[in-house]
Parts: structure tokens; sequence; C-alpha cells
């Protein structure tokens, strides 16, 4: 069976989770946080990047820093992970989900203007993918209003767009290093804050509610409790099993790219011949081949093509249920205008393995068994 993801390993995993054990300091901000902390401020230029627990942790984060607050409202897509909501509705904001494009899978930008009132506090848009949302369009809404934005690129490290890293566009910046993720220690995220202004308080924040991040520094003799935070400091040890695949991260991107042009390069024909839709990169959008996607006619042609593929030893998968027709999104959130694309194109859609170790031939036989259902 060709599983549908294999978590990244490069080797050298085990034998850096021993250093952090020989150095008798495995809870949070030891040597390998402060490594993978240094690595992701270097690759996105951003003010600060604060290690976590989760991308789920980032974004709870963000929302804290955004202060938002009871009643606020808050501008996403429904067509995304249950986080991204969840970290506003814990503070008790109400979702407001729009549309998305059908080409990309984004917030349609379009049509978040409309969606703003006088409650409106942020704008949260999602990388899907790792293909850029039209981050220029998006902050000049921002700006025009007065709104913060969360950019929840779980899915888009090592993603620009226009040449600028996402992730650094908005107020905050998530990522996920979760075992589906393009490089992962298990369960893991990571914080970019573009404004120094708010560093002090996230990591105040992340230890607790307390200074012990400046008591670390020999800022202070003693660190207090200063205001309401949590534990967002993951293990050193998670944070070693990830360095490992940073210092092999051009190589991981490369080779993830290059199975996707593969695939993409494989089924153009029956994309060429309307059978499927193949996934859409805009010009000045550079993904990481985090995932590949296509859609089949309708949600029976998918669930057709899911069990085909099963009966051929691959283990495809359809992604999200939109938020607004689950249950919590019924409760906590209200969908603005029509849902002319998000239903339909996430019933459409199926996603084939593709994860780091990947072969060449692999990939090969997932379009060939593809190709065969639809009978080219």
């Amino acid at each position: 069976m060709i599983r549908f993801n294999v978590p990244p390993y490069t080797g050298k995993e085990m034998e850096y989770i021993k250093q952090a054990v020989d150095h008798m300091h495995i809870c949070g901000d030891g040597e390998f946080t402060k490594k993978c902390s240094e690595y992701l401020e270097r690759i996105t230029g951003t003010a600060k990047c604060l290690l976590t627990t989760s991308c789920t942790h980032a974004l709870e984060m963000a929302a804290l820093l955004c202060d938002i607050k009871e009643g606020d409202e808050v501008i996403l897509p429904s067509y995304t992970f249950v986080s991204t909501a969840d970290a506003f509705v814990l503070r008790g904001a109400v979702p407001v989900f729009v549309d998305i494009r059908p080409d990309t899978m984004n917030i349609d930008e379009n049509l978040i203007e409309a969606a703003i009132t006088e409650r409106t506090k942020a704008i949260a848009v999602v990388h899907y993918a790792g293909v850029a949302c039209e981050m220029d369009k998006i902050m000049e809404i921002a700006g025009k209003y007065g709104l913060r934005v969360v950019e929840d690129a779980a899915q888009a490290i090592m993603c620009t767009y226009k040449g600028k890293p996402l992730g650094t566009f908005g107020d905050f910046g998530c990522f996920s290093f979760h075992e589906t993720k393009n490089f992962s220690m298990g369960e893991g995220g990571a914080l970019l804050i573009r404004d120094e202004k708010y560093i002090e308080d996230a990591e105040i924040l992340r230890e607790k509610g307390t200074d012990r991040s400046k008591y670390f520094r020999g800022q202070v003799d003693k660190y207090r409790w200063m205001n309401y935070g949590s534990s967002y400091l993951p293990s050193d040890m998670n944070a070693a099993y990830l360095y490992s695949q940073f210092e092999m991260a051009d190589r991981i991107n490369e080779v993830r790219v290059a199975r996707w042009d593969q695939y993409h390069r494989l089924l153009k024909p029956l994309a060429d011949a309307g059978k499927i839709t193949l996934p859409f990169v805009p010009e000045g959008c550079e993904h990481n081949g985090h995932m590949f996607y296509i859609k089949a006619k309708d949600l029976k042609e998918r669930t057709e093509l899911i069990r085909f593929l099963k009966e051929k030893d691959i283990l495809s998968v359809f992604h999200y249920v939109p938020l607004h027709s689950a249950p919590a999104g019924v409760k906590f959130g209200r969908f603005h205008g029509e849902d002319k694309y998000t239903t339909a194109e996430s019933e459409r859609l199926l996603r084939l393995p593709m994860f780091y170790q990947l072969t060449k031939d692999q990939a090969d036989y997932i379009a060939d068994k593809v190709k065969e259902f639809y009978g080219a």
C-alpha cells in the first residue's frame, strides 16, 4: 500500500534527540529550540519566531496578541482546518466565513470587504496547499479598516508571494510541524511576529504569563507572574527532531516540488480533456510541494476514485468539511454571502500521496492508476 503520508525522516533525528538528553535540558527553549527559531527567523526575515507546541497554539497566541474579545468578529474562509476558527472562538469571537476562489481554494479577497462590520477585528487568511492568498489586496483592506491580519501558513513554510515569505505579511504568521507537514516534530508549530512591539508580550504569554525568558537571558534576577498565559513551549527533544530536517530543508523542498511537477505533467492530458481539474498556482506565487490534489466531477465520482485507488493499493483522501456546515460552525459563526464554491469545490477535491520519501516510480504508478480510472 502506498500511504498517503509518511513523516519526513533524515537519519539524524535520534542523534540530535540524544544530544538534547545528554545536555540534560529536555524542556522548552533548549539548544535545539533556539536553533530552530533562529533558522526560521533567518529564512523569513521576521522580527521574532517562537517555536510552539502546535500551529493551533500559535494561532491561539495570535488571537490573544490581537486582543480578540467576546463579540468581536473575525473574517476567514470556511474551507480550512478547525484550528483557524477555534483560536478566535475560544476568545468569544464570531467567525464570519466568506467564500473561496475555485482556482486556489483560498479566501476570495474580493469578498472580504463586504463582510466587514463595526465588530470586525481581524482577517485570518489560509494559504491552502502552500499557495499564497492575494496578500496585496488583503493587506490593503486591513489597512483601510484598521484590522489585524493573521496568516494561517500551516502548509506554507518556504513559500512566497511576490518574493516575500508567507507568514510575514500579517501581524502574525503561524506554521505547523505536524507529522503531515513538509517538516515535522510530531506535533509542533511556530509563531512569527512581524513587529518587535509584540515580542515581550508574546514571550510572557508563551511562558505561562511570566517573564521567565528575560530571566534566562539575565535581564532580570528573578522571574514573576506578569500577565495571563499558558505553556506553549515544545520539548527540546521535539525541536531536536525538527532541526535535523531544517538542515536538509532545501533538499526536502526540492524533492517534494519535483514530485508535484511530475504529477502535474503526467495528469495534464486528463485536465486538457476536461476529465479533472489540476491545482492552479498564480503568477508571483512559489509553493513548496506540500500537497497535490485533483478535482473530480463531483462527490460521487470522487468517492468512486478513492475506492478505485485503494483497490490498487494507493491511499488517497479528501480534505476539509467546510466549517460553516459543521455543528460548531453553525453554533459559533455565520457565512456571509453566497456559498458558491466552498462546498461544491470541497466535495470534488481529492489529495494524492505526497511525502519526502515518495519515489518517482511510485508517483508514476499513482498517475497511471488515475488515468486508468478515467479510461485514458
